[in-house]
């Protein structure tokens, strides 16, 4: 597949980016996206999320917004960050960066 010259950005990181539209098909993946969660470009990413999640979906692509956390699987912590991308001011579905975090990681206040 020819990467969109907008997402070749995207391919440089080393987290997982995934875009999905209003209806929830997924757009766009880059390869780390790919790696983890499998080649889902075209295909709904409704489907692979349960009840709780897919009323966050909703709420964000109605509303805005962000849902940002944290998860622990196989022993690797990440953090997910979701937002809605957006064109001439309307919202046009999510984007989720997905990216290992440590297990323990500093935090400092700034002013």
């Amino acid at each position: 597949m020819n990467i969109p010259e907008e997402y070749d950005w995207s391919e440089s990181l080393d987290c997982a980016v995934t875009l999905c539209d209003r209806e929830g098909t997924v757009l766009y993946q880059n390869a780390r996206s790919r790696q983890v969660n499998g080649d889902v470009r075209g295909r709904s990413l409704i489907p692979c999320h349960n009840e709780r999640s897919r009323g966050i979906i909703a709420r964000l692509l109605a509303e805005g917004g962000k849902n940002v956390y944290t998860i622990e699987k196989r022993g690797v912590r990440k953090l997910i960050y979701q937002t809605v991308w957006r064109s001439a001011g309307e919202v046009c579905g999510l984007v989720e960066f997905s990216m290992e975090i440590p297990a323990e990681m500093p935090h400092y206040v700034r002013s």
